[in-house]
């Protein structure tokens, strides 16, 4: 089976490329911006300087049976484009649809579309989760972006013969991860006391390896054709348990001070940080339920075994970043 995947060099994209390129039964194209060492010598590779809206995809898209759409245009935290929410649409929407449109035209079978759970919005109360079938709720250019992005998707899958499956991933962490995750990493190994300790709030993570496994179980899948499927690891955390977790996988205590949330949120407000502490505090929690049951899948990796790894990774690399 040929499969055609963007965003190879991206942290999922890498991890679904790395995968596939394991196993025989796929032939892998993937696009990229410029040089790349790919993990196999069949890989296909592809040339794109960039995804625009109007791209001409026929060498990525002719004789491919599933497309897995992972490149994007992410959020931003100090965005320095003039008009970011234009850049959004033209990345994310514009060129998404281009690509999609393009892909139904060549006959390509299954459309994978790596998501957001922004769509679904920014957080929920504890002990209510987000829901696949949920209405869209985004509240930043991002996820707006990803959600006419999905809207576009499903019109094109109702007028043509190609199958749409949207996967709104949480918060993907696993080795090699950056951000905050990584900066949290540095945190514990570096024994710095985090005020940190006494926040009670419940997040949904997905390691890297489970999102790969969803998305290889949706290229074959019967029942994955044009649903829309949320993904974690099953095992939702605090901030405080996600510390602790962490920690005990690099082999450091982990001290954490017991401060009131409530604190936390007048000292991040005072000093402009209300949207850090939000991710810090509050909680989002996601509901696989409907991605357990029709594709009989749960996560294949535990929560202990992904932070292993992750931790594991780091320590042998942290002196690169």
């Amino acid at each position: 089976m040929r499969v055609a995947i963007t965003g190879a060099t991206g942290f999922v994209g890498r991890g679904i490329t790395r995968y596939l390129s394991q196993h025989r039964e796929y032939a892998l194209r993937v696009a990229v911006r410029g040089p790349y060492s790919s993990p196999d010598s069949a890989t296909e590779v592809i040339t794109m300087p960039s995804i625009e809206p109007d791209s001409n995809w026929a060498s990525f898209v002719g004789d491919a049976q599933v497309v897995i759409h992972a490149a994007a245009r992410v959020h931003v935290m100090h965005d320095s484009a003039s008009n970011p929410e234009d850049e959004y649409f033209r990345v994310n929407v514009a060129a998404t649809l281009n690509l999609a449109e393009q892909a139904a035209a060549a006959g390509v079978r299954r459309f994978i579309f790596i998501s957001s759970i922004k769509v679904n919005g920014e957080a929920t109360d504890p002990g209510s989760p987000f829901t696949a079938d949920q209405a869209a709720n985004p509240s930043d250019p991002y996820g707006v972006s990803k959600t006419r992005a999905e809207e576009g998707l499903r019109q094109i899958a109702a007028r043509s013969a190609m199958e749409v499956v949207i996967i709104r991933p949480v918060l993907v962490y696993g080795p090699g991860v950056k951000a905050n995750f990584l900066s949290m990493m540095h945190w514990l190994e570096k024994g710095i006391p985090l005020p940190l300790g006494a926040i009670n709030n419940r997040r949904s993570l997905v390691a890297l390896d489970n999102l790969v496994d969803l998305v290889v179980t949706c290229i074959r899948h019967p029942a994955a054709a044009n649903q829309t499927f949320l993904v974690s690891d099953g095992n939702d955390l605090s901030t405080t348990q996600l510390l602790r977790h962490m920690a005990r996988a690099l082999g450091k205590p982990a001290r954490l001070l017991p401060v009131p949330m409530w604190l936390l949120k007048v000292a991040a407000l005072v000093v402009g940080k209300g949207s850090f502490s939000q991710r810090l505090c509050g909680s989002l929690q996601v509901d696989i339920a409907k991605t357990c049951t029709m594709l009989a899948w749960t996560p294949p990796v535990s929560v202990e075994d992904a932070m292993n790894a992750t931790a594991h990774y780091f320590l042998e690399h942290k002196d690169d970043d």
